[in-house]
């Protein structure tokens, strides 16, 4: 099967955004292709982080993927940090990696412009990204629209290598993207992308009530200022959400009501939460499971890593050999 790599920042909480717009995605190509998936921490230090909390974070984002279906029986899930291979491999692609396209990278930009002191690691994160793909020579990348950007670098690069190194053949396969169909999940304000570091998300293992205390406040179309104004669906994030959680049936009605002032914002708001509440119950029981045996969660990641490093060690030996370095030698027992 053609092989597809994602990955996913450990950022703790895995909220609708993620499910959203990729894990639920995820979830599917285990049925159809051989698929890779990793908790990138060494993507998360390029920005500011709390090193106290970096390991819980990441198993906690490993429950968060099992519970939601991510199976280690037919994908490999594991931490970027405990694949040594991806770092050596963004090494030796720096030496074909364009400066001036990673400067012209649109998060790049965006981010730099609020530092007043730029990580190298923060210009150099779409290399690294090109590595985690290109080290399991994938085929096929999921990815939100906000990273489609870094994809098009991650086949500029692969193809400078090839051109480079590659002794005419494309060793390394230029990825391409498979988009979602929730392309930009937005935040609670209405404004944002969902985003933990805005404040504005919901976490798929929150309970009842703290979802429901998370929508009562979300922002919805502005123009209803009383529950007998009539609304505009397609402007309300909230309309937006019933689309993912709520039947056919419900999204129609939902709309119905809005445009003809028969509900208010908080009704609509009630029934979105009843049914994102049942439909996220399944995956946080699997996730109480998971945190009550961390012994388990750590088997499965190591494992993963076992699994992807057999992969690495092949792709990056290969690698090495075509850019010319001298391999190191084995040395016999007792001897020099």
């Amino acid at each position: 099967m053609p092989r597809v790599f994602s990955g996913i920042q450990p950022s703790g909480e895995l909220h609708i955004g993620n499910y959203l717009g990729a894990v639920q995605n995820w979830v599917r190509l285990q049925a159809s292709y051989e698929c890779v998936f990793s908790i990138v921490d060494l993507h998360a230090i390029t920005a500011k982080y709390e090193p106290d909390t970096l390991a819980r974070r990441t198993r906690e984002m490993a429950i968060g993927l099992l519970a939601s279906g991510i199976d280690p029986e037919r994908s490999i899930l594991f931490v970027q940090s405990h694949v040594p291979e991806h770092a050596q491999l963004m090494w030796l692609l720096n030496a074909v990696a364009p400066v001036g396209e990673l400067e012209r990278m649109t998060q790049y930009k965006d981010k730099a412009q609020r530092m007043e002191s730029v990580p190298v690691g923060l210009l150099n994160y779409p290399v690294l990204m090109t590595a985690d793909i290109l080290l399991y020579r994938a085929e096929l990348v999921p990815v939100g629209e906000d990273q489609v950007q870094h994809l098009e670098l991650a086949r500029e690069i692969a193809r400078r290598w090839n051109a480079e190194f590659g002794r005419g053949e494309d060793f390394f396969p230029e990825p391409k993207p498979i988009l979602t169909e929730a392309k930009r999940i937005l935040g609670l304000d209405g404004q944002a992308k969902m985003s933990k570091s805005l404040g504005n998300t919901i976490g798929i293992l929150e309970g009842p009530d703290e979802i429901w205390a998370k929508l009562r406040v979300a922002k919805t179309d502005p123009a209803r200022v009383t529950r007998h104004d009539p609304g505009t669906p397609e402007i309300c994030n909230i309309y937006h959400l019933h689309r993912y959680f709520s039947p056919v049936e419900t999204v129609e009605q939902v709309a119905v009501n809005c445009r003809g002032a028969r509900w208010g914002c908080l009704d609509c708001k009630r029934v979105l939460a009843d049914n994102m509440i049942a439909h996220f119950a399944p995956i946080r029981e699997r996730a109480r499971e998971l945190e009550a045996q961390p012994e388990r969660v750590d088997e499965i990641l190591a494992a993963g890593a076992q699994r992807a490093r057999a992969i690495a060690r092949v792709t990056l030996a290969e690698a090495r050999e075509r850019m010319g370095f001298l391999e190191p030698q084995r040395t016999v027992s007792g001897k020099r």
